[in-house]
């Protein structure tokens, strides 16, 4: 039985990042042409499969749009950018279990749109005009990328589809509701 599901849970990550390579086409207008719709898959992953498998997608989204930009900052830089989407992931899976998935987009939003690119301010050639540069194609992408993954997200646990557990906050919800699982 352990074998199914780890072969189930590799089949959703590597078609999650199949999705990314899409995602990382459609481009939200920036100075680097990176910020795209890559990291929905990831984020997703995070929410229904867990942080494991959501930093996976999401460090691999990034690494796609990176290469589709033709790696404007650096190939170091952009591993930088994708451990620090893989944490975005991270934290986005541990927050949804927590608090909800919609507590998840507002933590993911924040941590991607501002408190990631604000980690580049120290960083010699990038300082506070990158981060002035960046923040509103960052804050645009983040909010697209994870207020598409949450409304799928719910949608999948609403239609039962197998892909996403609803965590103990949906659960209460789904009690308050009047829904059973």
């Amino acid at each position: 039985m352990k074998d199914v599901r780890t072969v189930r849970t590799l089949t959703r990550v590597a078609i999650l990042i199949g999705l990314s390579a899409a995602g990382a086409c459609i481009k939200v207008p920036a100075l680097t042409g990176t910020p795209a719709l890559d990291s929905a898959p990831g984020y997703f992953a995070a929410l229904a499969l867990g942080a494991t498998e959501g930093a996976m997608v999401a460090a691999a989204g990034h690494l796609l749009t990176a290469l589709t930009a033709g790696f404007p900052l650096s190939v170091p830089i952009h591993l930088l950018i994708a451990g620090g989407m893989a944490g975005c992931a991270w934290a986005v899976a541990i927050c949804r279990a927590r608090k909800g998935p919609w507590w998840a987009f507002a933590v993911g939003v924040f941590l991607n749109g501002m408190v990631f690119p604000a980690a580049f301010v120290p960083i010699p050639g990038f300082g506070p005009a990158f981060f002035t540069v960046m923040l509103v194609p960052l804050l645009v992408a983040s909010a697209l990328n994870l207020g598409l993954a949450v409304v799928v997200y719910e949608a999948a646990v609403r239609a039962r589809l197998g892909w996403a557990v609803p965590g103990p906050a949906e659960a209460t919800r789904a009690g308050r509701e009047g829904r059973t699982s």
